[in-house]
């Protein structure tokens, strides 16, 4: 049937990607992914029926967590190791129903049967018999119904990025109940033929309410590690000395490098969504943490080749790396490139070594930015933002944030940051910051007119502060002089954009292109309910927001 692949804004000719993937996901990692997204379908049958009888299992839960996030945009490229997931589910799927079957018998009930193919079906024997399974079992087979297909997939899409930040929230031994148990539950109900589109439209809705759980309880994770996040200058020059690079979304990664490369004279340096690394008390604390080096995740090709030293992705947004650097390239996690050293468990003494056989860099400072402006610290000056308002010296606030990319259009949010009147504020997070956080902004009164909130996983702070608004100006939050115009790229965009709808938010601008798998009746839908629309040009969407 061949590679079908739709789940980015990057996807082929704004349809899918039918030869390879623009991300650079080959057919066969396309395909293994889709029979492993059908497993964890087969455990979470079993997951769920044990669940309402009270029977969980904490690896149950984390090996769908993970299984999902294994399958984000720019996460797993590793064939063999996606074949090892899939056939470990095979085991976790005997596991879940030995659970459930446990379970009613502590319950003094009969097991129902379960003859869906998802919880039944025997894995091939070798790769490319799972390969041919999985082009048997991709997204485009989940439902005749185009609409429904297209609510199935935003729901799916939605589970994957939600995984992404249950991860990180794992992984700071932090968890929620009901989000675990949803899991089970949404990826069981796509393989029911019998819920029609106001069922699966539901789930979606409710998709973004457990997500703004997950973004609280991660939240917490990293305040209650690392402290709130303060507003902190980050230096995007260097410092003389031997140099290791971060780049993803994972704080507790960084910690253990940070503490593992004491007095060791390397210098840490974050990259893309980690650079808000440096405005946590618990991780700025150290002196090694040098600065910021490069910028968006799509640029890493040609940035890093400039790198002197050692480079670890923790989690998704790698791309292909060049020969240049790949020597030098390390994963941890669930990120994954065929032919790179991946580092299991906590031991970075392998990229230290490395490091330190590099030449490193010399003395050369740089621009420094300001990053730090979570809810807390916003919420900490809320009586001076507030009184700005009420006199007309702050006249908007803008949230132009999201997920950056390599697609053509996306100079649109550098000109829309640019062309914002100086009486506004611009909040933004995630790595769609790139494209304006080096310019100057100046402020209103003491008050930065570029305000950083964080990244992706920081969402909740930017809804917080919009909620704490709304609170003090006694409205909702579309009532409030604040307009969304974000940016998407893969799936945890797609959670974060059902958060805001379960908060029932509209007038979102979203761009720079529409969703593939959403068909015109969905959107229709979302039209008329939350006045969703995609980005047009600056300068008009601009005016138009300015006048509401």
């Amino acid at each position: 049937m061949g590679m079908f692949c739709n789940q980015c804004e990057q996807a082929a000719n704004g349809v899918g990607c039918s030869i390879s993937g623009v991300c650079g996901k080959k057919p066969d990692v396309a395909a293994l992914q889709d029979l492993l997204l059908y497993t964890l379908k087969g455990i979470s049958l079993y997951a769920a029926k044990a669940r309402e009888l009270g029977g969980k299992d904490a690896s149950i839960d984390r090996f769908i967590v993970e299984g999902l996030f294994t399958t984000v945009t720019n996460v797993d490229f590793d064939a063999g190791h996606i074949e090892k997931a899939i056939r470990k589910g095979i085991e976790v799927r005997a596991q879940a129903k030995s659970l459930y079957e446990s379970s009613c018998q502590a319950k003094g009930v009969a097991p129902a049967r379960v003859d869906i193919p998802q919880a039944t079906y025997t894995p091939a024997a070798d790769q490319a018999g799972l390969v041919r399974q999985g082009e048997e079992h991709g997204l485009s087979t989940l439902h005749v119904n185009e609409d429904i297909r297209s609510v199935i997939e935003t729901l799916t899409f939605g589970l994957k990025g939600m995984a992404a930040y249950m991860d990180h929230a794992l992984i700071l031994g932090r968890s929620d109940e009901e989000v675990l148990a949803f899991f089970h539950r949404a990826l069981a109900a796509t393989t029911d033929p019998g819920l029609g589109l106001m069922d699966f439209v539901g789930l979606a809705m409710e998709c973004g309410k457990q997500n703004l759980r997950t973004m609280e309880i991660l939240n917490q994770g990293h305040v209650e590690t690392y402290g709130h996040p303060v507003p902190t200058p980050v230096n995007l020059g260097t410092r003389a000395g031997k140099a290791i690079l971060v780049s993803g979304h994972d704080l507790k990664m960084l910690e253990e490098l940070l503490k593992q490369t004491e007095g060791k004279g390397i210098n840490i340096y974050t990259h893309g969504e980690m650079m808000p690394a440096h405005a946590y008390p618990g991780l700025k604390k150290y002196p090694h943490l040098a600065g910021n080096f490069g910028g968006a995740w799509q640029d890493q090709a040609k940035e890093f080749v400039n790198f002197p030293g050692a480079i670890i992705f923790n989690t998704n947004c790698i791309q292909r790396p060049a020969d240049s650097y790949k020597d030098r390239l390390f994963t941890w996690g669930l990120v994954q490139w065929p032919d790179v050293q991946h580092i299991e468990g906590w031991d970075f003494s392998a990229v230290i070594s490395r490091a330190q056989e590099l030449s490193g860099f010399s003395e050369n400072p740089g621009q420094e930015i300001l990053v730090g402006f979570g809810h807390n610290a916003v919420l900490g000056v809320a009586d001076k933002v507030i009184a700005a308002v009420k006199s007309g010296a702050i006249k908007r606030f803008f949230l132009i944030g999201g997920c950056d990319g390599a697609k053509s259009g996306r100079n649109y949010y550098t000109e829309f940051a640019e062309k914002v009147p100086q009486d506004c504020v611009i909040l933004t997070l995630a790595c769609g910051k790139y494209r304006f956080n080096k310019l100057e902004f100046g402020d209103i009164g003491g008050i930065p007119r570029l305000l950083d909130v964080g990244q992706c996983n920081d969402a909740y702070s930017a809804i917080q502060i919009a909620l704490a608004l709304a609170g003090a100006f006694e409205c909702g939050v579309n009532e409030l002089p604040l307009s969304f115009i974000l940016s998407w790229y893969e799936q945890k965009a797609v959670v974060i954009l059902l958060t805001l709808l379960h908060l029932g938010i509209k007038n979102i601008k979203l761009g720079p292109t529409l969703p593939a798998f959403i068909t015109p009746n969905v959107l229709n839908f979302l039209v008329e309910n939350f006045n969703i629309g995609p980005v047009t040009n600056a300068e008009d969407d601009l005016k138009a927001a300015l006048a509401a």
